[in-house]
């Protein structure tokens, strides 16, 4: 660290919306020359904790200083302007325009109104020679790829004279090699000074570049650390928010029987599958019956293996068998006619449709199912939904509410009655009882149980380990967007094997 004072400081802090405290009184500070990462699972405030301090959001409480003085940012330009720049994930620059252009658009040199073409290109390779970058600087910036367009996107923001440089999930989209080159510029960066806030999922990245670590949980402060004073066995633990001793009291369950539902032909196996920039190859199988759990911290991975299975991204390669057969999973229309069924985490970006009713709601994987050309008849709507209604306890019992009215617990029920319609064979369920009430998780839990003693097979995903040891008969666990082990549930497994298989990373295979 080159200054023992801090550039930035951002003091009790507090954010909320409809509903939803998202920060509390948050303290946080930046100090010069040094790579400072923000972890936290989703939902810990790391995203609204950012706008705040770029003036996305306004404050409900707290103070911001920058080099000492309250500063308050009516929005990013202005932000940009005081030196705090942010590069985001999905690079907000505009790809038809050349690299140089995009480095100084809205700030081109002119003479007598006329912009200076040749001095843009000139400063354009002098300021990327400074990473040591060696691009054409005339050239489209979409013909490169999105580490260069990330680094572009750098370079912007240290001409402006960013004093703290905040990069939000940058190396989400890149292979290691990108994020090497990306680490060097981070490296130069910090020598020369900057205060680098990053923020990330992937641990051997927080350790291999962060000096300091602050992690958030529930919209809270959980501290303030020296990365080398903190393994990283803690730094999950932190994140989570259950210590080893009180995960070793929590409530002795049933364990589920592997060998009972692992006998037979598996309904779906798959070996190799993979797609470039989000998973590595992994091979699994899941028999009838069967609860397979997905462990792993947000961004590990655990999703992107859903969608994987479900056909809503394409797989580089490898071969999938669904009862022995060989088969295909490659789109979503393929998967359901498998008899496979997938609620999203996102469920309001990807699951309900807000202006539709409870009914429409729960009816449209069915209605997919058997065309548009052959709609369901409006009494055998009403049957299902009726079934599911009184099946899943759904509040309010409206079929023709809009569903955007129910609480977040019962529009995830409403998700899982759209799929429980179609019959399916295998229920993917990511994150089904994240951000919804105790009581409501509790139903779904034991719901996962009965649809699994019934002898439909369930691939459950959840950041919860207890939640996953309670459901599932084999555990998988992911790290860094790789499947590093595979755990039958049985005595010998707790959350504290798992937590030191997501810190460690080491691959074991599934015990017997």
């Amino acid at each position: 660290m080159t200054d023992s004072r801090p550039v930035l400081t951002m003091t009790g802090i507090s954010k909320s919306f409809p509903g939803v405290r998202a920060l509390h009184d948050v303290n946080f500070r930046l100090f010069p020359g040094e790579v400072h990462a923000l972890m936290g699972e989703n939902g810990a405030g790391k995203s609204t904790l950012i706008k705040v301090l770029t003036g996305v959001y306004d404050t409900d409480g707290g103070t911001i200083t920058l080099d000492g003085q309250p500063v308050s940012f009516s929005g990013p330009m202005q932000a940009t302007a005081a030196g705090v720049s942010t590069v985001f994930q999905e690079v907000n620059l505009c790809t038809n325009l050349s690299v140089a252009e995009n480095i100084f658009i809205g700030r081109e040199p002119r003479l007598l109104g006329a912009v200076r073409w040749g001095e843009v290109r000139r400063r354009a390779r002098e300021l990327l020679t400074r990473l040591d970058l060696d691009l054409d600087v005339s050239a489209p910036l979409g013909s490169y790829s999105l580490a260069i367009q990330q680094m572009v996107a750098i370079a912007r923001a240290i001409d402006i004279k960013a004093r703290v440089l905040i990069l939000d999930e940058p190396t989400s989209s890149l292979d290691a090699g990108e994020v090497a080159q990306l680490f060097r510029i981070m490296r130069q960066l910090r020598d020369e000074g900057i205060a680098i806030l990053f923020v990330t999922h992937f641990l051997d990245q927080v350790y291999e570049i962060a000096d300091r670590i602050t992690v958030l949980r529930n919209g809270g402060l959980v501290g303030e650390y020296l990365t080398a004073e903190l393994p990283q066995l803690s730094l999950v633990e932190k994140m989570i928010g259950k210590e080893l001793d009180v995960l070793e009291g929590i409530e002795e369950h049933s364990r589920r029987d592997l060998a009972a539902v692992e006998e037979g032909t598996p309904l779906v196996s798959v070996s190799n599958f993979g797609r470039a920039g989000a998973v590595e190859p992994f091979s699994l199988t899941i028999h009838a019956g069967e609860v397979v759990g997905l462990a792993g911290l947000l961004g590990s991975g655990r999703t992107e293996v859903a969608r994987l299975l479900f056909g809503a991204d394409r797989t580089d390669g490898g071969q999938v068998a669904v009862d022995g057969t060989a088969s295909s999973l490659r789109t979503p229309a393929q998967a359901i006619e498998q008899g496979v069924g997938f609620c999203s985490e996102n469920r309001r970006a990807e699951g309900i449709v807000g202006d539709l009713s409870v009914r429409e709601n729960m009816i449209l994987a069915m209605q997919a199912a058997r065309g548009w050309l052959r709609p369901v008849p409006r009494r055998r709507q009403d049957e299902l939904v009726d079934k599911y209604i009184k099946a899943l306890s759904i509040r309010p019992a409206d079929p023709e509410v809009p569903v955007r009215n129910l609480s977040g617990g019962n529009q995830q029920k409403v998700l899982l009655a759209r799929w429980l319609i179609t019959e399916p064979r295998l229920l993917i369920l990511d994150e089904p009882t994240r951000g919804i009430d105790i009581g409501a998780k509790t139903e779904i839990q034991k719901l996962v149980t009965q649809l699994s003693d019934g002898g439909m097979a369930v691939l459950f995903i959840s950041a919860e380990l207890e939640e996953v040891l309670r459901l599932s008969h084999k555990v998988a666990v992911m790290r860094d967007r790789q499947m590093v082990a595979q755990f039958a549930n049985d005595e010998s497994l707790d959350a504290d094997r798992i937590m030191q298989t997501i810190a460690s990373g080491s691959h074991q295979e599934a015990d017997r």
